[in-house]
């Protein structure tokens, strides 16, 4: 046991340098989000058969270090309630006919984000029998995030970018 503690001593803190995001950038971001929406930004996840690798990251942008919540950016669980939809991996067939109805069910105007490299060109199930493809082969999409998985940094700058390009 003492050996332990002296290693966690030793060692120190490891983790990742905070996100470079300045507390006057922060504010401009949800200035952003409120003059184009008048409120928050709601985002309806769906998962189109990923292996959970982006979800992981998707849910590392809700903890404090990266507080999604704090730039007016929130996640709802009815597409009826949601401005963007963030579509995770490659679209198995028995997903196309939900990730359908959720499109059609998202108010207009709708954004959609293809996150990942299943999502973004359908990965290596592309050709599987079991699988549409990409996003784009099912419902029209917005923005691509790149990455197997991407960082969340990288999946904010999507969602940012797909909410400017709705100006």
């Amino acid at each position: 046991m003492l050996r332990l503690i002296a290693q966690i001593a030793r060692t120190g803190i490891v983790s990742e340098q905070p996100p470079d995001i300045s507390p006057s950038e922060v504010t401009r971001i949800h200035a952003d989000i409120l003059a184009m929406l008048g409120r928050a930004l709601a985002i309806r996840h769906i998962d189109a058969g990923s292996c959970n690798g982006c979800e992981l990251e998707i849910h590392a942008l809700n903890n404090p270090y990266y507080n999604l919540e704090g730039l007016g950016i929130r996640f709802v669980a009815s597409p009826r309630h949601a401005d963007l939809l963030l579509v995770t991996g490659p679209v198995a067939r028995n997903m196309a006919v939900a990730l359908e109805r959720t499109y059609a069910a998202t108010p207009d105007p709708k954004l959609v984000v293809a996150v990942g490299e299943c999502a973004c060109d359908g990965g290596i199930f592309a050709t599987g029998y079991a699988c549409r493809g990409r996003i784009a082969n099912v419902i029209p999409v917005d923005v691509e995030v790149t990455g197997c998985p991407p960082p969340p940094r990288a999946l904010l700058e999507g969602i940012l970018r797909a909410v400017s390009t709705r100006r």
